[in-house]
């Protein structure tokens, strides 16, 4: 089976914060089928942080079970066998967030956006969460130039195009955004996801379902349909759907 569970944004206790996206984290182990799954780390949207990757070993290893590594892409010079083996022999891939197109560009350089749509097709779960939730699909609404220069505009980041759609995170929490997804759909074809912090869509091969943490995160199906801009709640249900309804208009 394919897996992508893609989480809009929440925390994971780095210092001064709770944890907020249990459940979620709990259920991305669980589609593993293991008790002590294999964790790959990778944070090459936060310029491979030590001070992030110390908060996923506390959090997934200590307190969740998992056997943790961490790709570190900008540090390491790894070769692409070592890169294979240590991707391809994991159970959970689980994307940081940050620089989305920073990551994307270096992924593309060291091929290691081939080698994760070899583990998708192999079964291995993919997660992340704000720019590790946009690589699995299409494009992301990104900050990506904000880093450098804060009234950059926003920008659509091309992802590894797993999923059909355009991904949209943090949704509650940066506001003024919402204004520029509906532009940016202007020119997009196709539906965009826009998820909430403590909110992800779950996808199993052709079905997915919404899972959060708590009862007011939600996601949304966004797009344009006869000149019209469409925001619409995407229901929480206990079953899983047909994928490719969620991706119509």
């Amino acid at each position: 089976m394919k897996k992508i569970v893609a989480i809009g944004g929440g925390e994971i206790g780095r210092p001064g914060f709770k944890v907020e996206t249990r459940k979620i984290d709990e259920e991305i182990i669980r589609l593993t089928g293991k008790k002590n799954s294999r964790f790959l780390f990778i944070p090459t949207a936060s310029s491979d942080s030590e001070v992030y990757s110390k908060v996923v070993k506390k959090y997934f290893g200590k307190t969740l079970g998992c056997k943790i590594d961490v790709l570190y892409l900008i540090k390491n010079n790894l070769t692409k066998k070592d890169l294979e083996n240590k991707i391809l022999n994991s159970d959970i891939i689980y994307v940081g967030g940050g620089d989305t197109l920073k990551m994307m560009k270096i992924w593309r350089k060291l091929e290691i956006d081939k080698i994760l749509t070899k583990a998708y097709k192999k079964g291995i779960v993919m997660s992340g969460l704000s720019a590790g939730a946009i690589c699995w699909f299409n494009f992301g609404n990104s900050d990506s130039r904000k880093f450098k220069n804060p009234n950059a505009d926003l920008i659509k980041v091309r992802g590894l195009g797993l999923v059909k759609a355009l991904f949209y995170p943090h949704y509650n929490i940066e506001k003024e955004r919402k204004k520029e997804l509906k532009k940016m759909m202007k020119k997009t074809s196709g539906i965009a996801l826009a998820v909430e912090n403590c909110c992800a869509i779950e996808i199993i091969d052709d079905t997915y379902k919404i899972i959060s943490t708590k009862k007011s995160a939600n996601a949304y199906k966004v797009y344009w349909k006869n000149n019209k801009y469409h925001e619409e709640i995407v229901k929480k249900e206990k079953v899983f759907k047909p994928l490719h309804h969620l991706l119509s208009k």
